[in-house]
């Protein structure tokens, strides 16, 4: 049964199986059905027949209705072939049945229909099995129905007719089946001896071995019959041959053959490898004995060794091509540096594809811009292949080509040049004769000038040259050149447009960041800031003059890089400057920040499609020369750190309060510390201390000792940190704040409290005049005499006790200082003709350079500053003031 005959034997006999049983199956069940319906018919048609029969319902009105209906009910019975004729009235009373035994009963059944008028016939299950029931009502000669006629029948009693017929049905099928089977066997038998018993596998094994060796394999195959006949050919020994249609069939020596192979093929001998030359082919043969495995004969292949040779020569140029492009599309584009990318395009294709590779672009595309226009300006920015004195243009320097040179040819039509004789072409050396012959002598001999093309634009031209022994550019050298042109102007262009937005994320951030750093008195400051390699990011950094000799320090981080943290950090870098000239506590400037990002937060989270912010650190610390306190605070931000003048650093412990913007809502709180004159204030963001490759502890303890060291300028110990702590490549941006502190000379201060009385005006001012006599500040005495009485005289009229009177003089400004108990800062308002006040503000603010107000925990101190260089103050006759304004107010409750 392995065989095919034997399974397309078992595959006959089970359909003709099936088809049988399935013709018995259908009769026998048609014929049941034929039984259901013949009991439908007979039972409703002697019903029928019963109740319309004449004299039925004269019976029916008679005395005695049994005696007269019973024995034609029997009759009707037997003729009809039903087991019964049931009469019965319509109060159920049996009046016939085929059991006497049942007259004269009340039957309970469904005959409400036949009561009605309307037969029916229904089929049930009763005690004797699958039964046939039909009523039908009797009516009257008015239409009424007098009585009801039903007729049962069971269904085996119809059946018995089809059973008489199953075993007519069983020998037909039977004797189908014997001849089906016979028929089956025989053609079996017939298949067995033509296929000689093998199976569908081994056949379908043997028809593809027949096709592969026939059609498939690029080899020739002969079968040559015992009698030196060609039996069978396929088609590549008819092309290597060259044999004619009718080939098979006719003597090798009739084929046209030379005479050699004639004879090889008509012998019977064995050949291996025997080489023969037909035209202009070198085949070689092989022949083998078909006998004794096979019929009597010989099979014989043929293989073109001459084509073979050259498919192999064109398969290994393809390989080595192939590799060029794989290995380009790895080695190009690694880096997002223009010159970086245009060298690896030079390295990849020397020495495996040319001698020298040359690189020129133009000039917009080392700057980050698009070009534009059809100039030929261009910069060789890679010369890869070339030796010490070599004649090609440098790099790193403009060039300019003519209109007739091969590279800017390519250049204005955008295709590639090739110049397969360098020797024998004039536009080549007509540029630069001089120059072309010394190229020609060392060697180059062939050019191959490929744009370098992305998104429809020409960024500039890779030119690839061969030397001595190569052979020269052809056209496959140009899609391959295309290929790998193709391949570097896209990273070229990507790396470009890196170079622009980087410029111009550099750009927007430096000019957000501080030009310079004020100088003070307080503080000697310097900084360092360095962006990130992968693009500039949200670090910022300031420094800002407060009212009372006083500075403020901030340093700050946006999280992310790119142009949108870097216009955030604008953003609230300008928000911290304008907070800081409210002179408020760093607590409260940091809590209004919060607001602020986390309000701008909000609204770009409204946006789908901006960024939002992701995350801001700040910290800020005022320092106060009169005292030499700092006040500091921060938020999610690295602490700051402190190196005494011994040159010992420290990082002192200051409040933990959550990054800005996070939603919290909670204070912030801010730490205060006195440090002697002479000590470095270190702010730093956390691109300079975290790296990934070190822990954090890590890097505090190396800032930690790059600071420490006596004697060391701000500058000097920006130097040394970014030498100890900064990465090869730093991943985030990095902002570094040194600031040295000094003290204002006590003999600089001048203090004076007073009660708050009108009487004490004039002895302060008096004394405040004559300590500006003392330090040399006479050409101040007006204005600040003036200042101070307006000052004075708001603080005793609309402030409270203590008020006091502090004098500053620092290297640029005198500073004049009151202060008193109330919580109310002074405006200006415009005075009328008749008001006697409203008038001093204005006078203050004309005399003094700036002026404001400074809260303190138990009132205020309003400020005003002169300046001592440029002329910057006002002097008396430019006011055109003749007299003292003594009592000069304008106070009024904020």
């Amino acid at each position: 049964m392995r065989s095919l005959a034997g399974q397309v034997f078992l595959l006959q006999l089970a359909i003709v199986v099936l088809v049988v049983a399935a013709a018995l199956a259908a009769l026998v069940v048609q014929a049941q059905r034929d039984s259901t319906d013949d009991a439908r018919g007979r039972t409703l048609a002697a019903a029928q027949a019963f109740a319309l029969s004449p004299g039925i319902v004269a019976a029916l009105n008679s005395p005695d209705p049994t005696a007269v209906l019973q024995p034609l009910a029997e009759a009707a019975r037997k003729a009809g072939g039903v087991d019964a004729i049931i009469v019965y009235k319509l109060n159920g009373i049996t009046l016939t049945h085929s059991d006497p035994g049942q007259i004269g009963k009340h039957v309970i059944g469904p005959y409400a229909q036949a009561a009605a008028g309307q037969p029916f016939t229904r089929t049930f299950q009763g005690s004797l099995g699958l039964s046939v029931i039909s009523a039908v009502p009797v009516r009257d000669a008015h239409g009424s129905v007098v009585a009801i006629i039903s007729c049962p029948v069971t269904v085996e009693t119809v059946q018995q007719r089809v059973n008489r017929q199953v075993p007519v049905l069983i020998g037909s099928g039977a004797g189908a089946l014997v001849i089906a089977v016979g028929g089956a066997g025989l053609v079996s038998r017939r298949l067995r001896r033509q296929t000689h018993g093998l199976g569908p596998v081994e056949m379908t094994r043997m028809y593809e071995h027949h096709d592969a060796v026939l059609h498939a394999v690029r080899e020739g195959v002969l079968i040559i019959g015992d009698d030196g006949r060609l039996t069978l050919a396929n088609e590549e020994a008819r092309r290597l041959l060259d044999l004619p249609a009718d080939a098979e069939g006719r003597h090798v020596a009739d084929l046209g053959l030379e005479a050699d192979l004639a004879w090889l093929l008509a012998a019977r001998r064995s050949a291996t490898d025997e080489v023969h030359l037909v035209a202009d082919r070198l085949l070689a043969v092989n022949k083998r004995l078909a006998a004794p495995t096979g019929p009597a004969g010989s099979v014989a292949t043929l293989r073109d060794t001459t084509e073979l040779r050259a498919l192999y020569g064109r398969a290994e140029t393809a390989r080595e091509r192939l590799k060029l492009l794989y290995d380009a599309g790895g080695r190009i584009g690694t880096t997002l540096d223009v010159t970086r990318t245009a060298e690896q395009v030079a390295e990849v294709a020397v020495p495996r594809f040319a001698g020298i590779v040359t690189v020129d672009l133009r000039e917009a595309v080392l700057r980050g811009e698009e070009p534009s226009g059809g100039s030929t300006a261009m910069r060789r920015v890679a010369a890869v292949g070339v030796r010490e004195g070599h004649p090609f243009y440098p790099t790193d320097e403009p060039v300019r080509f003519g209109d007739t040179h091969p590279i800017a040819v390519g250049l204005a039509g955008g295709r590639a040049v090739l110049v397969p004789d360098l020797g024998a072409s004039g536009s080549w050396r007509a540029q630069e004769p001089e120059r072309a012959r010394r190229i020609l002598e060392c060697g180059v001999h062939s050019l191959l000038v490929v744009p370098l093309r992305a998104r429809g634009v020409v960024l500039g031209t890779v030119a690839f040259w061969r030397t001595e022994t190569s052979p020269p550019f052809d056209e496959e050298d140009v899609s391959v050149a295309e290929e790998l042109a193709a391949q570097a102007a896209v990273c070229i262009d990507n790396a470009r447009r890196y170079t622009r937005e980087h410029a111009m994320a550099v750009t927007l951030q430096r000019s957000l960041l501080p030009r310079e750093l004020p100088e003070h008195t307080a503080l000697e400051t310097a900084y360092r800031y360095l962006p990130a390699q992968a693009g500039v990011g949200g670090d910022w950094f300031d420094v800002i003059p407060l009212s009372g000799a006083r500075v403020a320090l901030v340093v700050g981080d946006v999280i992310g890089h790119g142009l949108h943290a870097a216009a955030t950090m604008g953003r609230l870098r300008t928000t911290v400057l304008n907070f800081s000239a409210l002179d408020m506590p760093p607590d409260e400037l940091l809590g209004r920040l919060d607001e602020l990002v986390a309000r701008i937060d909000a609204e770009e989270a409204a946006d789908a499609d901006g960024p939002g912010i992701t995350g801001a650190t700040c910290q800020y610390a005022v320092y106060d020369p009169v005292a030499g306190q700092v006040v500091t605070a921060t938020a999610g931000h690295p602490g700051l750190a402190v190196v005494q003048p011994d040159g010992t650093a420290c990082f002192p412990e200051v409040p933990i309060c959550p990054p800005l913007g996070l939603g919290a809502r909670l204070p912030f709180e801010s730490s205060e510390l006195t440090v002697p004159e002479g000590s470095r204030l270190v702010l730093y963001t956390d691109g300079l201390i975290e790296d990934r490759d070190r822990d954090l502890d890590v890097g505090l303890e190396t800032l930690r000792t790059a600071l420490a060291g006596p004697d060391r300028t701000p500058e000097a110990t920006c130097e040394a940190v970014m030498q100890a702590m900064l990465p090869a490549q730093p991943k985030d941006d990095v902002a570094l704040l040194v600031a040295r502190t000094r003290r204002l000379d006590p003999t600089r201060i001048a203090e004076w409290d007073m009660p708050c009385e009108p009487a004490a005006v004039a002895p302060v001012r008096n004394a405040c005049v004559r300590r500006l006599e003392d330090w040399g500040l006479e050409e101040l005495t007006f204005s600040t005499e003036l200042i101070l009485s307006e000052l004075i005289t708001n603080a005793v009229r609309h402030g409270g006790e203590p008020i006091a009177v502090r004098l500053l003089w620092d290297q640029h400004t005198l500073i004049c200082e009151v202060s008193d108990g109330s919580s109310t800062s002074p405006r200006p308002r415009i005075a009328k003709a008749s008001d006697e006040g409203g008038r001093g503000l204005f006078l203050v603010a004309r005399l003094a350079q700036r002026w404001g107000t400074r809260y303190t925990p138990t009132g205020k101190v309003i400020w005003a500053e002169q300046s001592l260089h440029d002329g910057a103050t006002p002097v008396a006759a430019d006011l055109g003031l003749t007299a003292f304004l003594s009592d000069v107010s304008d106070l009024e409750p904020s």
